[in-house]
């Protein structure tokens, strides 16, 4: 593997066991494939991230979840437990995916581990939010196997945004539409 990079030997890793059974590439690895390594500037919110690629800044928005707003219920524990894993200057693997409508970088974020040039691996962040209860599953096209599951599995668990069961779980999206009065509603109640 030597030459082929942290992209390379990530997806040479990622890649191995589905060329041996035949079976299409995860999401995981055509992220790899895809991948550059890039340096984390500051977490913003627990999807939403400046990152530093070569001599050019970026805002990336994580593809596969949605998070709590800061101002939400969670938000920032949430966005606490992403910035203790992206600490500023930490290097990344980040697959971008194109733009949104605010003109943020759409991309799928993996986190090296420490036994990336021995093994070829890395942690999807997107995985990690949803099975530490920190973020809603989003995969409309149900792309990556068992995300669902993972996010029943947080539930059950009452982990992250989960402690006080689903139903006190706004997600984002639906949040972003309540004017003030129902906001202040929902963060009452449950306390961290």
């Amino acid at each position: 593997m030597a030459g082929l990079g942290l992209a390379g030997a990530l997806a040479v890793g990622c890649l191995s066991s589905q060329q041996e059974t035949g079976a299409p590439l995860s999401l995981t690895a055509r992220a790899a494939l895809a991948a550059e390594a890039a340096r984390v500037v500051r977490v913003i919110d627990a999807d939403t991230y400046i990152m530093l690629s070569g001599s050019t800044t970026y805002r990336l928005r994580l593809l596969g979840v949605d998070a709590p707003e800061q101002d939400q219920a969670f938000g920032p524990q949430a966005a606490d437990s992403v910035a203790r894993l992206l600490a500023p200057g930490r290097v990344v693997l980040v697959a971008r995916a194109g733009l949104d409508l605010y003109g943020r970088t759409l991309g799928a974020v993996l986190i090296p581990t420490a036994t990336v040039a021995a093994a070829g691996r890395a942690v999807p962040l997107d995985s990690l939010l949803v099975v530490r209860g920190w973020a809603w599953a989003f995969d409309p096209n149900r792309t990556v196997a068992q995300r669902a599951q993972q996010q029943v599995a947080a539930q059950r668990a009452g982990r992250g945004l989960w402690k006080c069961g689903a139903p006190g779980a706004v997600p984002p999206k639906l949040w972003r539409s309540f004017n003030s009065e129902i906001k202040r509603r929902y963060r009452v109640g449950c306390t961290w």
